[in-house]
């Protein structure tokens, strides 16, 4: 496995520069995997900030996060909790797609912990940046890259937790969950679920 050939050390104030800044880093190996670094989008003044695990197939492919079938999913969730997805700042806790071949796909491959750590100073860039009113942990991994290994998705699922931020946190499900579930009945109940937390969200930073 190639080594990481830096530590990321992000210098920029604002988003364009550390969305420049990003696109050169090599500080583990999945530069040599995915096509591009998949940063941030979003308005700099947003007042919800959405973190994911990693960018997937198409996202890698586009250079946008969220644009994929989960991506999609969650644009829905999102319209139905009332919040307008142009006025969210969307990002990742890992910027590369991780993936394996399976034929001529390219599979999702979840990011090690190593990754994730290699990735954290472009993520806490952007949170300082964007200073969002609250940020939304969508999945186990990004829930652990910002509330560190312990914290339990299962156990505190959609509440609003101590953190040093300047924010409302909060972690719920990622879209894909809801995408894998193995019927249409249970697909329903994790849309349900998914709008119930962002609409507490939505709630809470009403202005």
């Amino acid at each position: 496995m190639a080594q990481a050939e830096s530590r990321a050390q992000p210098t920029g104030n604002d988003l364009s520069d550390l969305r420049r800044e990003a696109a050169g880093c090599k500080a583990c190996e999945l530069w040599h995997v995915g096509t591009q670094t998949v940063f941030g989008e979003g308005p700099a003044d947003a007042r919800v900030m959405l973190v994911g695990e990693q960018p997937g197939d198409q996202e890698d492919l586009q250079g946008a996060p969220f644009v994929g079938p989960a991506g999609k999913l969650l644009d829905r969730a999102l319209e139905q909790a009332g919040i307008r997805r142009d006025e969210v700042y969307v990002t990742n806790a890992v910027k590369h797609f991780r993936w394996e071949a399976r034929g001529k796909r390219r599979i999702h491959k979840k990011p090690g912990m190593a990754h994730v750590k290699a990735c954290h100073p472009w993520l806490e860039a952007e949170i300082r940046v964007v200073d969002a009113a609250a940020i939304v942990l969508l999945g186990a991994t990004a829930a652990s890259s910002v509330l560190g290994p312990r914290f339990r998705l299962t156990e505190h699922r959609g509440e609003f937790v101590d953190t040093e931020l300047d924010a409302l946190v909060t972690a719920t499900v990622h879209p894909s969950s809801i995408l894998r579930a193995r019927d249409e009945s249970e697909r329903e109940t994790g849309m349900a679920g998914l709008v119930r937390d962002l609409t507490v969200v939505a709630r809470a930073t009403q202005p």
